[in-house]
């Protein structure tokens, strides 16, 4: 059992910049998809971005040209580069990883972006 702990998140103000950080208890290597989704208060879950073992990249349109995903299959973590960040960025962002037919979840970090 794989165990995702987040970390990274906080208060920004709009236009800033956070990194949340994915740090996995055991490796990543055989998960064919990492990725990041959110929630915020009143919707539902949400992908923000993933990425598979190939390092090939998908985005939510909302967050296109703005995030960037990365994955280190050596040090088991998977980062999420939040540039020009906007109030409806704020959400519980939460670390996913995709094994066969399992899916494993981290418990979040929470984003706020407020001035």
């Amino acid at each position: 059992q794989v165990q995702l702990v987040e970390s990274g998140g906080g208060l920004v103000q709009p236009g800033g910049s956070l990194r949340l950080s994915c740090a996995a208890s055991g490796s990543i290597a055989s998960f064919y998809y990492m990725g990041w989704y959110r929630q915020a208060p009143g919707k539902q879950r949400e992908l923000v971005a993933h990425i598979t073992i190939h390092g090939i990249t998908n985005y939510a349109d909302s967050v296109k040209g703005r995030f960037t995903i990365s994955r280190d299959n050596a040090e088991n973590t998977v980062n999420l580069q939040m540039n020009s960040l906007k109030p409806e960025d704020t959400a519980v962002y939460y670390c996913n990883g995709a094994r066969g037919q399992v899916n494993y979840w981290g418990k979040g970090t929470l984003v706020t972006v407020s001035s």
